[in-house]
């Protein structure tokens, strides 16, 4: 049994953020949640959200899982679009400022 939760166009880039989901990834429910408690990363809250979600998707199933028995399967971050933006620079210029985006997906499954 298997379930999956995906957050799209999270404000970050993917690779700060794989910094977090890689900490997770094979760890059971429980001990993905406090490692994210207590990691000092903007993107916990954003990636804690979406293995919550991945939980509660999991005990909706017809076969309804324990949440104590998941564990995370996979977990990984796609690169999102970018909000393209522009600063003033001297003399008249502009700098172009990219703000990037990120797409996290979790899976859960049982052992």
């Amino acid at each position: 049994m298997e379930a999956r939760a995906t957050a799209k166009y999270i404000r970050g880039s993917a690779q700060k953020i794989r910094l977090v989901v890689d900490l997770i990834r094979g760890k059971s429910v429980s001990d993905a949640l406090t490692i994210l408690r207590f990691t000092k990363k903007r993107s916990c809250k954003d990636v804690e959200k979406v293995l919550k979600s991945a939980v509660a998707n999991a005990e909706q199933q017809p076969e309804g899982a324990d949440a104590d028995s998941l564990f995370v399967s996979q977990a990984y971050v796609n690169e999102g679009a970018r909000m393209k933006r522009v600063r003033p620079a001297p003399m008249g210029r502009a700098y172009r400022i990219q703000r990037r985006l990120s797409h996290i997906s979790i899976h859960v499954s049982d052992k």
